[in-house]
Formats: C-alpha cells, structure tokens, sequence
C-alpha cells in the first residue's frame, strides 16, 4: 500500500496532537497532517487523501455525555458532500486503511461501533468505556501484556510494553454475547499485567478493573486498534519516570513508538 500520508484531528477538547505527531515522524512517517475535526467534518480535507487515520486523546467536547459522546453522534449521524461520515469511515477502514484510537479516540471508536466488529454502518455498539472502578481519574504507568492471538498490525512481533494511562471512564464493559466471540477471534489485544508479566485484576496495576482486563481492543482486519494507554506519551526514552535511574539504552526511542513503527512498516511493505 502506498503511503499517502497520516492525518491527526486535533481541537474540540483533544490534546494530544503533538506527541502524536512527534511519534509518527519519529516511526517513518512521510507525512503527517494535523487538521482540526471540523475540517473534515465540513468537507476541507478527505479521508481518502490518506492512509493512517488517528483518534487522539483528551476530552473531546468536554465528555459532555459521556466520554466522545457528542463526538460520535457527529461522525454517526452528520454529512458533507463527500457523503455520510459513516460511510466515508467504514470504506476507509474496508480498504484496508489503519485507524488507531489513543484513549479518546479508543472512546470513539467504541462509541462509533467501529470496535470490535465494525457495526458503524448498522448503528450498533457491542461495548462501551464506563467509570474507573477506584472512582477516580487514573494517572500512573502500567505494564502491558500483548495477546499472543492476537493478529492486530499495531501488535506484531509485541510481548509487553510499559506505558502510561491517564483517564477517568476506561473500564470496558462489553455484551455478554459478544465475550466469547471477541475472546475467539482475539480481539483483546492486549491486557493490563502485573511486574511478571501476567494479566491481572488487581489495582492499581489493573487501573479501572475493564472486563477480561483488557486495555485495547482490535477489528477482525487487524487494521484497526484502540487502547486506553497513551503510546504517544512514551515516545523517549526520558519519557519514563525513572529514566535517570536506569541504564542508557542504546536507541533514544520510547517503547510506545513500537506500535507506530508497525503501522509504517505495514504501510511501506
């Protein structure tokens, strides 16, 4: 696939732009457009003028609602004049295009129904974000374990990853009817764990006690992924807490921009 290029929507209460756009530059971008949502919302830019789309994080109109509340509904039921949005979604993912959501953007992306089994085009929404179970906004860092099942292209070649988590409704709730079939197919991709590397339920390495302690789920194309940890946020290696205290490594590179060279790995081959 040819890489036309990332685009990162930023405004409207999102924040995170610049360590994304610093982590895409960083993994190989050629690329990278920071455009405010309304731009797209009102037809100034076309998702079909890329090839990596990216939810960012922060509190987008306000949480007002709920977490991307307000902001799904925007993308679910508004238009411009290159059609419905969810259209222009739904073929952009069908063509095999990447969208990662951060936080947020994974909010959105659940919201949307676009995780875990794409049902955008049909309204439907299998899982949602709920409040942490301490009942607080959760800033700290956590181990993350990969699931070896998992086919997601973010994920490939991945085990665990530290990062960091800073949010206040990330505990996932899923339909009870749709657990074994998202467990089957692998798309929990990856699980908050313990310093040994095991899953765990237990707080706060588990922050907001989400079902099968999942912090990020995938699409069945594996082209799709959304996490609560922020991989944007460890993009150097002084970005770790105890970064004087350990040995210097022999790459400047954060351990989150592994999901990101990934993705530009994928879209180069």
């Amino acid at each position: 696939m040819k890489n036309q290029g990332t685009l990162i929507l930023t405004g409207l209460g999102l924040n995170c732009e610049k360590e994304t756009e610093y982590a895409c530059l960083a993994s190989g971008a050629k690329r990278v457009d920071l455009r405010h949502s309304l731009d797209l919302l009102r037809g100034q830019v076309s998702l079909k003028d890329y090839d990596f789309l990216i939810f960012i994080g922060g509190f987008l109109d306000g949480d007002y609602l709920g977490s991307a509340r307000v902001g799904a509904n925007r993308y679910k039921y508004g238009a411009n004049q290159f059609g419905e949005f969810k259209d222009q979604i739904s073929e952009f993912s069908a063509s095999g295009r990447l969208i990662l959501g951060i936080c947020n953007g994974f909010q959105l992306l659940v919201k949307l129904g676009l995780l875990p089994f794409e049902e955008l085009a049909n309204g439907g929404q299998s899982v949602s974000l709920a409040h942490n179970r301490s009942g607080i906004f959760e800033d700290r860092w956590v181990h993350i374990k990969i699931n070896p099942k998992s086919k997601n292209i973010f994920c490939q070649g991945m085990d665990e990853v530290y990062l960091p988590v800073r949010h206040g409704e990330g505990r996932l709730v899923v339909k009870p009817e749709a657990e074994e079939r998202i467990l089957a197919c692998g798309l929990d991709v990856m699980a908050y764990a313990d310093e040994q590397g095991k899953r765990t339920e237990h707080y706060p390495q588990n922050p907001n006690g989400s079902w099968a302690q999942c912090a990020g789920l995938g699409n069945q194309g594996g082209n799709i992924l959304g996490l609560m940890p922020h991989p944007e946020a460890y993009n150097h290696y002084t970005n770790h807490p105890h970064w004087t205290r350990l040995e210097r490594p022999q790459s400047v590179d954060g351990e989150g921009l592994r999901f990101f060279k990934n993705a530009y790995r994928h879209l180069q081959s």
